[in-house]
């Protein structure tokens, strides 16, 4: 699967369990952490481990398993990684508090509007 397919699938998958603000950043110039960022809100810490298993459920039925996951204990923030795709789960308390978007504000925004529905 290519690091394109991969986030496509995770943002189709943080979309059908009505993930809020989903984004994806292309940060490959800036770091060799990964190609793409995707993060997402959630409103409840039930919410963010129901969108990390759900984006864990589909890319493991595509054969693409996590080369690690953290935050399961908290379920503030959990972080799927990918290697080339790197899943950001937070409360959206958490993600105002960490302002992950701003931090990697030279990252390249990539339009995802043909993956989630309105």
């Amino acid at each position: 699967m290519t690091d394109r397919e991969e986030y496509e699938v995770a943002v189709k998958a943080l979309d059908s369990k009505k993930a809020k603000d989903i984004k994806v950043l292309k940060v490959d110039d800036l770091t060799i952490l990964a190609n793409y960022f995707v993060i997402a809100s959630a409103t409840s810490t039930t919410q963010v481990k129901a969108l990390a298993d759900e984006v864990e459920y589909q890319l493991g039925e595509r054969g693409v398993k996590p080369k690690s996951i953290e935050g399961y204990q908290s379920k503030t923030w959990i972080c799927l990684d990918y290697i080339d795709v790197i899943v950001h789960v937070f409360l959206e308390s958490e993600r105002d508090f960490y302002q992950l978007e701003h931090l990697w504000a030279d990252g390249t925004p990539v339009d995802i509007s043909d993956l989630v529905i309105d």
